[in-house]
């Protein structure tokens, strides 16, 4: 695997620690019990707070402009991290394994760009 680990690392590592302690700490009796399952919920709850995300922003343009909130902003984003995290959880992924799977996808998204994709 390739790239600088340095403190991000750690702070990954640490994101996926305390992920695992709070989902220790909550009532799984409704939650799915197969991994593709709780993958398909976790998705769901990722889409919704991506919503919440984006109405922090003034996507409508036919409404009076609001200032933007970044601090709310931050909050709903730091919602969807708590799923996606949960997520590579399910799937079995560790800190390193979101490094390689991002390195390689990003390798291909640079490809695509300078093929014009």
């Amino acid at each position: 695997m390739g790239g600088s680990r340095g403190s991000s690392g750690d702070a990954l590592s640490r994101i996926f620690e305390l992920q695992r302690g709070l989902a220790g700490m909550m009532d799984t009796e409704r939650y799915p019990g197969g991994a593709e399952e709780r993958v398909s919920a976790l998705c769901t709850a990722i889409i919704h707070e991506a919503v919440e995300l984006q109405r922090t922003t003034n996507w409508k343009w036919w409404k009076a402009k609001t200032s933007f909130n970044e601090a709310e902003a931050r909050e709903e984003l730091i919602d969807v991290w708590h799923f996606v995290v949960q997520a590579a959880i399910e799937l079995g992924m560790t800190p390193d394994d979101i490094l390689a799977e991002y390195e390689r996808k990003h390798a291909i998204n640079i490809d695509r760009q300078k093929d014009g994709y």
